[in-house]
Protein backbone atom coordinates (compact mmCIF):
# COMPACT_ATOMS: atom_id res chain seq x y z
CA UNK A 1 0.00 0.00 0.00
CA UNK A 2 1.15 3.48 -0.73
CA UNK A 3 1.55 6.07 2.16
CA UNK A 4 -1.05 8.91 2.64
CA UNK A 5 -1.17 12.03 5.15
CA UNK A 6 -4.32 13.79 5.17
CA UNK A 7 -3.52 17.49 6.55
CA UNK A 8 -6.49 19.90 7.31
CA UNK A 9 -7.40 22.73 9.06
CA UNK A 10 -10.64 22.31 10.94
CA UNK A 11 -11.45 26.20 11.38
CA UNK A 12 -10.97 26.69 7.62
CA UNK A 13 -14.34 28.45 5.62
CA UNK A 14 -17.39 27.10 6.65
CA UNK A 15 -15.72 24.16 8.62
CA UNK A 16 -17.61 21.35 6.27
CA UNK A 17 -14.09 18.99 5.75
CA UNK A 18 -14.64 17.72 8.98
CA UNK A 19 -18.05 15.92 8.10
CA UNK A 20 -16.67 14.19 5.17
CA UNK A 21 -13.32 13.00 6.40
CA UNK A 22 -14.90 9.32 7.00
CA UNK A 23 -15.88 9.42 3.17
CA UNK A 24 -12.61 10.92 2.23
CA UNK A 25 -10.52 8.37 4.33
CA UNK A 26 -12.56 5.51 3.25
CA UNK A 27 -12.19 6.47 -0.90
CA UNK A 28 -8.46 6.92 0.00
CA UNK A 29 -8.41 3.51 1.46
CA UNK A 30 -10.39 1.33 -1.50
CA UNK A 31 -7.63 3.24 -4.12
CA UNK A 32 -4.78 1.04 -2.06
CA UNK A 33 -3.51 3.73 0.17
CA UNK A 34 -2.37 3.54 4.14
CA UNK A 35 -4.14 7.19 5.37
CA UNK A 36 -2.68 8.96 8.58
CA UNK A 37 -4.91 12.08 9.44
CA UNK A 38 -3.47 15.23 10.79
CA UNK A 39 -5.28 18.34 12.08
CA UNK A 40 -3.96 22.05 12.33
CA UNK A 41 -4.11 23.35 16.39
CA UNK A 42 -2.67 26.29 15.82
CA UNK A 43 -1.30 28.84 12.94
CA UNK A 44 1.76 27.45 11.37
CA UNK A 45 1.58 23.80 12.60
CA UNK A 46 1.04 23.22 9.03
CA UNK A 47 4.32 23.93 8.33
CA UNK A 48 5.44 21.10 10.76
CA UNK A 49 2.81 18.47 9.78
CA UNK A 50 4.13 18.64 6.47
CA UNK A 51 7.55 18.53 7.23
CA UNK A 52 7.02 15.36 9.27
CA UNK A 53 4.86 14.09 6.03
CA UNK A 54 8.58 14.67 4.14
CA UNK A 55 10.34 12.74 6.87
CA UNK A 56 7.65 9.59 6.70
CA UNK A 57 8.06 9.71 2.57
CA UNK A 58 4.38 9.46 2.20
CA UNK A 59 3.67 9.13 -1.52
CA UNK A 60 0.43 11.57 -1.16
CA UNK A 61 0.00 14.85 1.25
CA UNK A 62 -4.07 15.78 0.70
CA UNK A 63 -4.22 19.35 2.11
CA UNK A 64 -7.63 20.44 3.28
CA UNK A 65 -8.15 24.13 3.66
CA UNK A 66 -8.01 27.66 2.41
CA UNK A 67 -5.09 29.48 1.22
CA UNK A 68 -3.42 30.26 4.07
CA UNK A 69 -3.40 26.27 4.83
CA UNK A 70 -2.08 25.61 1.73
CA UNK A 71 0.87 28.41 1.72
CA UNK A 72 1.78 26.63 5.05
CA UNK A 73 2.18 23.22 3.53
CA UNK A 74 4.17 24.31 0.96
CA UNK A 75 6.64 26.59 3.25
CA UNK A 76 6.76 22.60 5.11
CA UNK A 77 7.66 21.23 1.85
CA UNK A 78 9.94 23.30 -0.33
CA UNK A 79 12.94 23.09 2.21
CA UNK A 80 13.03 18.90 2.23
CA UNK A 81 14.87 16.78 -0.03
CA UNK A 82 11.64 14.50 -0.47
CA UNK A 83 8.87 16.18 -1.85
CA UNK A 84 5.38 14.40 -1.91
CA UNK A 85 2.74 14.65 -4.98
CA UNK A 86 0.28 17.10 -3.52
CA UNK A 87 -3.12 16.61 -3.93
CA UNK A 88 -5.96 19.73 -2.66
CA UNK A 89 -9.34 19.81 -1.46
CA UNK A 90 -10.13 23.77 -1.01
CA UNK A 91 -12.52 24.76 2.07
CA UNK A 92 -11.37 27.87 2.91
CA UNK A 93 -13.04 30.90 1.95
CA UNK A 94 -11.58 32.34 -1.33
CA UNK A 95 -9.20 29.40 -2.46
CA UNK A 96 -7.97 31.47 -5.17
CA UNK A 97 -5.38 28.66 -6.08
CA UNK A 98 -7.83 26.19 -6.58
CA UNK A 99 -9.83 28.53 -8.71
CA UNK A 100 -6.89 28.97 -10.61
CA UNK A 101 -6.60 25.34 -10.82
CA UNK A 102 -10.59 24.36 -11.74
CA UNK A 103 -9.91 22.76 -8.56
CA UNK A 104 -13.75 22.73 -6.87
CA UNK A 105 -14.70 23.43 -3.37
CA UNK A 106 -17.11 19.58 -3.82
CA UNK A 107 -15.07 17.31 -1.96
CA UNK A 108 -16.36 14.50 -3.89
CA UNK A 109 -15.75 15.98 -6.85
CA UNK A 110 -11.85 17.47 -5.88
CA UNK A 111 -11.23 14.09 -4.32
CA UNK A 112 -11.68 12.44 -7.61
CA UNK A 113 -9.22 14.75 -9.13
CA UNK A 114 -6.85 13.73 -6.85
CA UNK A 115 -7.39 10.16 -7.95
CA UNK A 116 -7.72 10.57 -11.39
CA UNK A 117 -5.76 13.78 -12.13
CA UNK A 118 -2.67 14.11 -13.56
CA UNK A 119 0.58 15.14 -11.71
CA UNK A 120 1.69 18.83 -12.84
CA UNK A 121 5.28 20.35 -11.77
CA UNK A 122 4.41 23.95 -10.32
CA UNK A 123 6.92 26.63 -9.72
CA UNK A 124 7.16 28.43 -6.46
CA UNK A 125 8.90 31.65 -4.90
CA UNK A 126 10.62 32.47 -2.93
CA UNK A 127 11.14 36.04 -0.37
CA UNK A 128 12.73 37.26 2.32
CA UNK A 129 9.32 36.64 3.91
CA UNK A 130 9.84 32.96 3.07
CA UNK A 131 8.25 31.01 0.19
CA UNK A 132 4.72 31.78 -1.62
CA UNK A 133 2.69 29.86 -3.99
CA UNK A 134 0.41 32.40 -5.87
CA UNK A 135 0.45 36.04 -4.47
CA UNK A 136 2.52 38.53 -2.72
CA UNK A 137 1.12 41.89 -2.57
CA UNK A 138 1.22 45.25 -0.38
CA UNK A 139 -0.67 48.04 -0.86
CA UNK A 140 -4.96 48.63 -1.54
CA UNK A 141 -6.95 45.96 -0.02
CA UNK A 142 -4.11 43.22 0.27
CA UNK A 143 -5.16 42.78 4.18
CA UNK A 144 -8.95 42.08 3.55
CA UNK A 145 -8.20 38.15 3.70
CA UNK A 146 -6.95 38.24 7.15
CA UNK A 147 -9.01 41.58 8.80
CA UNK A 148 -12.46 39.92 8.06
CA UNK A 149 -13.80 38.27 11.22
CA UNK A 150 -13.94 35.17 11.02
CA UNK A 151 -17.63 34.76 12.15
CA UNK A 152 -18.55 36.97 9.25
CA UNK A 153 -16.45 34.45 6.79
CA UNK A 154 -18.30 31.69 8.00
CA UNK A 155 -22.10 33.03 7.68
CA UNK A 156 -21.28 35.33 4.39
CA UNK A 157 -18.57 33.64 2.53
CA UNK A 158 -17.32 35.51 -0.15
CA UNK A 159 -19.51 38.28 0.68
CA UNK A 160 -17.60 38.98 3.72
CA UNK A 161 -14.44 40.39 2.28
CA UNK A 162 -16.39 42.80 0.21
CA UNK A 163 -17.95 44.55 3.00
CA UNK A 164 -13.95 44.96 4.06
CA UNK A 165 -13.32 46.29 1.45
CA UNK A 166 -16.00 49.35 0.93
CA UNK A 167 -14.40 50.50 4.48
CA UNK A 168 -11.32 50.39 2.87
CA UNK A 169 -12.71 52.22 -0.35
CA UNK A 170 -11.67 55.66 0.90
CA UNK A 171 -8.26 54.46 2.38
CA UNK A 172 -5.76 54.74 -0.64
CA UNK A 173 -2.35 54.49 0.15
CA UNK A 174 0.58 56.18 -1.51
CA UNK A 175 3.97 54.33 -1.26
CA UNK A 176 7.21 55.44 -2.72
CA UNK A 177 8.84 52.48 -4.62
CA UNK A 178 11.17 51.09 -6.42
CA UNK A 179 11.05 47.97 -8.45
CA UNK A 180 14.11 46.27 -9.90
CA UNK A 181 13.57 43.30 -12.43
CA UNK A 182 15.39 41.31 -14.57
CA UNK A 183 15.18 43.58 -17.75
CA UNK A 184 15.46 47.14 -15.47
CA UNK A 185 13.40 49.32 -12.85
CA UNK A 186 10.64 51.25 -11.76
CA UNK A 187 10.23 54.24 -9.76
CA UNK A 188 8.03 56.28 -8.13
CA UNK A 189 4.46 55.61 -5.88
CA UNK A 190 2.22 53.26 -6.27
CA UNK A 191 -1.08 52.17 -4.26
CA UNK A 192 -1.00 48.75 -5.32
CA UNK A 193 2.12 46.19 -5.82
CA UNK A 194 1.19 42.34 -6.23
CA UNK A 195 3.75 39.83 -7.85
CA UNK A 196 1.49 36.90 -8.88
CA UNK A 197 1.92 32.99 -9.46
CA UNK A 198 -1.94 32.60 -10.64
CA UNK A 199 -5.06 33.51 -12.69
CA UNK A 200 -7.21 34.28 -9.80
CA UNK A 201 -6.30 36.92 -6.73
CA UNK A 202 -9.41 37.81 -4.52
CA UNK A 203 -11.76 36.28 -6.74
CA UNK A 204 -10.50 38.53 -9.71
CA UNK A 205 -8.63 37.26 -12.68
CA UNK A 206 -5.97 39.61 -12.43
CA UNK A 207 -3.81 37.34 -15.06
CA UNK A 208 -5.74 36.08 -18.50
CA UNK A 209 -2.92 33.23 -19.33
CA UNK A 210 -0.42 32.53 -16.38
CA UNK A 211 1.96 29.84 -17.25
CA UNK A 212 2.91 28.15 -13.98
CA UNK A 213 6.26 26.21 -14.66
CA UNK A 214 8.44 28.83 -16.85
CA UNK A 215 10.26 30.04 -14.02
CA UNK A 216 8.55 33.32 -14.00
CA UNK A 217 5.92 35.44 -11.99
CA UNK A 218 3.31 37.80 -13.44
CA UNK A 219 4.32 41.44 -11.63
CA UNK A 220 1.30 44.54 -11.53
CA UNK A 221 2.41 47.47 -10.59
CA UNK A 222 -0.52 50.32 -9.68
CA UNK A 223 1.00 54.11 -10.48
CA UNK A 224 -0.73 56.34 -7.11
CA UNK A 225 -2.88 58.61 -9.12
CA UNK A 226 -4.74 60.76 -7.05
CA UNK A 227 -8.58 60.51 -6.83
CA UNK A 228 -8.57 58.01 -9.71
CA UNK A 229 -7.50 55.07 -7.83
CA UNK A 230 -10.19 53.00 -7.37
CA UNK A 231 -11.59 53.82 -10.99
CA UNK A 232 -8.24 52.51 -12.43
CA UNK A 233 -8.94 49.08 -10.11
CA UNK A 234 -12.62 48.69 -11.78
CA UNK A 235 -11.22 48.70 -15.10
CA UNK A 236 -8.31 46.78 -14.40
CA UNK A 237 -10.80 43.80 -12.39
CA UNK A 238 -13.55 43.90 -14.37
CA UNK A 239 -12.95 44.98 -17.69
CA UNK A 240 -9.84 43.37 -17.81
CA UNK A 241 -8.40 45.14 -20.91
CA UNK A 242 -4.56 44.01 -21.57
CA UNK A 243 -2.87 47.77 -21.70
CA UNK A 244 -4.25 50.23 -18.83
CA UNK A 245 -3.25 53.48 -17.86
CA UNK A 246 -0.79 53.79 -14.78
CA UNK A 247 -0.33 50.19 -14.61
CA UNK A 248 2.79 48.12 -15.46
CA UNK A 249 2.57 44.72 -15.93
CA UNK A 250 5.83 42.34 -16.87
CA UNK A 251 7.34 38.83 -16.05
CA UNK A 252 10.36 37.97 -14.25
CA UNK A 253 12.44 35.40 -13.15
CA UNK A 254 14.02 37.48 -10.17
CA UNK A 255 12.74 40.51 -8.20
CA UNK A 256 13.81 43.64 -5.77
CA UNK A 257 11.43 45.72 -4.32
CA UNK A 258 11.94 48.56 -1.76
CA UNK A 259 9.56 50.56 -0.26
CA UNK A 260 9.41 52.77 2.75
CA UNK A 261 5.69 52.08 3.04
CA UNK A 262 4.88 51.07 6.95
CA UNK A 263 1.82 48.26 5.62
CA UNK A 264 2.58 44.52 5.65
CA UNK A 265 2.80 42.21 2.79
CA UNK A 266 -0.27 39.64 2.06
CA UNK A 267 1.76 36.74 1.09
CA UNK A 268 -1.03 33.88 0.43
CA UNK A 269 -4.07 35.66 1.79
CA UNK A 270 -1.51 35.55 4.98
CA UNK A 271 -0.34 38.55 7.10
CA UNK A 272 3.63 39.17 6.61
CA UNK A 273 6.20 41.87 7.46
CA UNK A 274 6.67 44.83 6.15
CA UNK A 275 9.39 46.96 4.08
CA UNK A 276 11.64 45.36 1.25
CA UNK A 277 11.44 42.02 -0.36
CA UNK A 278 13.53 40.14 -2.58
CA UNK A 279 11.78 37.27 -4.62
CA UNK A 280 13.15 34.84 -6.90
CA UNK A 281 11.27 31.88 -8.64
CA UNK A 282 11.74 28.43 -7.79
CA UNK A 283 11.36 26.52 -10.90
CA UNK A 284 8.93 23.33 -10.36
CA UNK A 285 9.55 22.74 -7.07
CA UNK A 286 6.16 21.17 -5.99
CA UNK A 287 3.79 18.43 -7.63
CA UNK A 288 0.52 18.87 -7.79
CA UNK A 289 -2.17 16.66 -8.88
CA UNK A 290 -4.88 18.55 -11.67
CA UNK A 291 -7.38 17.58 -13.80
CA UNK A 292 -5.56 16.43 -17.45
CA UNK A 293 -8.01 19.35 -19.15
CA UNK A 294 -6.84 22.17 -16.99
CA UNK A 295 -2.94 20.68 -17.34
CA UNK A 296 -2.26 22.03 -20.63
CA UNK A 297 -3.71 25.52 -19.99
CA UNK A 298 -1.61 26.48 -17.21
CA UNK A 299 1.85 24.34 -17.47
CA UNK A 300 4.22 23.88 -20.18
CA UNK A 301 4.30 21.24 -22.03
CA UNK A 302 6.63 18.37 -20.50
Amino acid sequence: MEKCTIIYNPASGKKQFINKLDYVVKKLEDNNYKVKISETKKPKHAIKLAKEACDEKVDLLVISGGDGTFHECVNGVANHEFRPKIGYIPSGTACDLASTLKIPKNIEKALDIILTGEVATMDIAKSSNGYFMYVTAIGTYVDISYVTDSKLKKYLGYFAYLITGIKEFFTIPMMKGKIVHDNGEFRGYFSLIMVINSKKVAGFSVVQKPILDDGKVDVVLYRYIPFFNNLIYFISFFIGPKIIPFVHKFRTSKLKIYTDSHHKWNTDGECANSGNLHIEVVEKAIDIIVSPKVKPKLFKEE
